[in-house]
């Protein structure tokens, strides 16, 4: 007797868990299971390259040994606090430029002809092209001395401005300050802010706007308060994407930045493989992801209790 065919409803059940479950898989195997690794890794200790085992069952007696100096360490050292300060700073520094400089292009992209999109779109990508290692390096050549972005805003006065608002350090040197550190990360960051602003402007309904305009909203005010407000998913959308990978940072503060602009992703690098000190740059790692993850986790639940009071 052949068997049943499983009904409707089984088959969206099936259909359900396997879209539910595989992105709950993907983050279980390359983030949750690397954070636990890294969280077990801070709290034990370690001899040469061995770690101690965390459980040990000696004499009928079950031990758990936790290595908690660590964390108590980066409450104690100013040198941590500050450092987790500044990368926090200098990620928001470069999201609002990031918003301010993408919002305006993004806007111009989805109201331009459908038959200019794909290019102006292809032009947004044509940096990913090219290596991010390369693009970097450029801008040491253009802050340096000499260079021609550095003589430009010598020449404009530019560099009077950014020593008032503390970004350089004397006039003329704009290498190896916070504003070349901003800079190179808002250049390499533009992108992620871009496309998802793009992706939501050009779904827009415009005759939201025409409905707007026949009762007397002027285009600013239309904008404010029509486009923004529904423009407001790719705005967290691209902050998140720039933000995140921000506070973490290495290469362009290594590149771009100096001694002044010491970020949370040098700390980690001289702690693993300057100090060797493992457990102490996992733990530093897993505050900083803590940052992150925890005031994004309330932002999103805040967001789905919003939604659903709206409905």
């Amino acid at each position: 007797m052949a068997a049943a065919e499983p009904s409707l409803l089984q088959r969206l059940a099936t259909g359900r868990v396997a879209v539910i479950g595989i992105p709950y898989a993907w983050l279980l195997l390359f983030f949750l299971l690397p954070f636990l690794i890294l969280a077990k890794i801070s709290v034990s200790e370690m001899e040469n390259v061995v770690f101690k085992d965390l459980i040990s069952y000696r004499d009928g007696l079950l031990q758990l040994q936790l290595k908690l100096s660590n964390y108590v360490f980066i409450t104690e050292d100013a040198l941590y606090f500050k450092t987790y300060i500044a990368s926090l700073q200098y990620a928001a520094a470069t999201t609002l430029l990031c918003l301010a400089i993408g919002y305006p292009f993004a806007y111009f992209m989805a109201r331009a002809r459908a038959t200019v999109q794909p290019t102006l779109l292809l032009l947004v990508m044509l940096p990913f092209w090219t290596s991010f290692l390369l693009r970097v390096y450029a801008w040491k050549g253009l802050l340096s001395e000499h260079g021609w972005v550095a003589d430009a805003l010598v020449g404009l006065g530019l560099d009077q401005l950014l020593l008032a608002l503390g970004a350089i350090s004397a006039p003329g040197k704009l290498m190896n300050t916070p504003f070349s550190l901003v800079l190179g990360m808002t250049y390499t960051y533009l992108p992620f802010m871009i496309l998802p602003l793009y992706g939501n402007l050009a779904k827009m309904d415009l005759r939201l706007l025409e409905a707007a305009a026949d009762l007397g909203a002027t285009p600013w005010v239309a904008f404010w308060k029509i486009t923004v407000p529904l423009s407001k998913a790719g705005i967290i959308a691209g902050s998140m994407l720039v933000f995140i990978p921000c506070v973490g940072e290495f290469v362009i503060p290594e590149l771009l930045g100096g001694p002044e602009t010491l970020m949370i992703g040098r700390v980690v690098w001289d702690e693993f493989f300057s100090n060797n000190d493992w457990p102490m740059a996992s733990a530093v790692a897993v505050v900083m992801i803590l940052l992150i993850i925890v005031p994004l986790a309330l932002f999103n639940k805040y967001q789905a209790e919003a939604r659903e009071a709206a409905r």
